[in-house]
């Protein structure tokens, strides 16, 4: 499987990493001062993006696409 074709957003990198750290749109919209909606629109932009069906997916193709940095 080829990986998928993306740019992501600043925005869209930050919602990637609040939702790794376990945070739901509501908590991530008032940590970013955007509405929810707003949150849910980048969420689904980073699952068309990564071609992922759900945030598991998505967080799994961010580590392995470096998408995102590993803490350890």
């Amino acid at each position: 499987m080829a990986a998928p074709q993306m740019e992501l957003t600043q925005r869209e990198i930050q919602v990637l990493q609040f939702l790794v750290e376990g945070m739901n749109s509501r908590e991530i919209a008032k940590e970013m001062f955007i509405s929810v909606n707003t949150v849910q629109y980048h969420r689904k932009q980073l699952l068309r993006k990564t071609e992922s069906h759900n945030v598991a997916e998505l967080i799994g193709k961010a580590y392995r696409l470096n998408l995102i940095p590993r803490n350890n």
